[in-house]
């Protein structure tokens, strides 16, 4: 029985009042859900990160030993140059073509294209072997693709570093449409009800919509 003073409810408001609840509770389910699924991608995308700076970094290691390699193999050059040189002013024939026949096979085309220039007569030509374009060492060339590709792993990282950053603010977003439709069940007014709960539906579907453009990792 109604008492006095007391509005009377409509089947109407009811039938409202309860398909707010169902929509609040769908919200809340699905935003669950999808704060979950951010977490885990988070968390993936992190892990992923962490593998391609690991990469990146043995990959460096390697560079730089290359790039010694190089170094070490270029000071031999240079010894052996300058030995045979000296050789050749002195006019030392049995010396000079002692040393010459200990160039690494990667200098003598550089020294036969510099002789060939004859640097002694022509003004011009280079003033050693090693600014000649046949002066070329592996090792070098090892060094410099090692390092590029290093660059490249760590630009993945930087990447997935952003995308682990990115589904945390999905998290954060999904936690908002959650408590904007926790809030809505405990209000009085419907109208106050409907406004947070159409907040949350929006703030869920946008980020919806924002992480459906998201890369996704999984584990295998």
């Amino acid at each position: 029985m109604r008492r006095a003073g007391e509005p009377e409810l409509t089947g109407a408001g009811d039938d409202r009042t309860e398909r707010l609840e169902i929509v609040a509770t769908v919200l809340l389910a699905l935003a669950t859900v999808a704060t979950a699924w951010s977490g885990y991608q988070a968390s993936r995308w992190n892990g992923e990160q962490a593998k391609s700076f690991s990469r990146a970094t043995a990959t460096r290691i390697e560079s730089t030993r290359a790039s010694s390699l190089a170094d070490t193999q270029t000071q031999i050059d240079v010894a052996t140059f300058v030995a045979w040189a000296d050789a050749y002013a002195r006019k030392e024939t049995t010396l000079a073509d002692f040393y010459f026949k200990r160039f690494r096979a990667e200098f003598k085309p550089a020294v036969n294209a510099w002789i060939a220039t004859r640097p002694l007569r022509n003004a011009r030509a280079p003033l050693t072997p090693f600014a000649m374009p046949q002066y070329r060492l592996a090792a070098r060339r090892q060094a410099e693709e090692l390092e590029a590709r290093a660059e490249v792993l760590a630009g993945k990282a930087r990447t997935d570093v952003q995308r682990a950053t990115n589904y945390v603010l999905c998290v954060v977003l999904f936690a908002a449409a959650l408590f904007f439709a926790g809030m809505s069940a405990k209000l009085p007014s419907r109208r106050l009800r409907l406004t947070l709960l159409s907040f949350g539906v929006v703030v869920f579907l946008g980020t919806v919509a924002w992480i459906a453009t998201f890369p996704v990792s999984i584990s295998v």
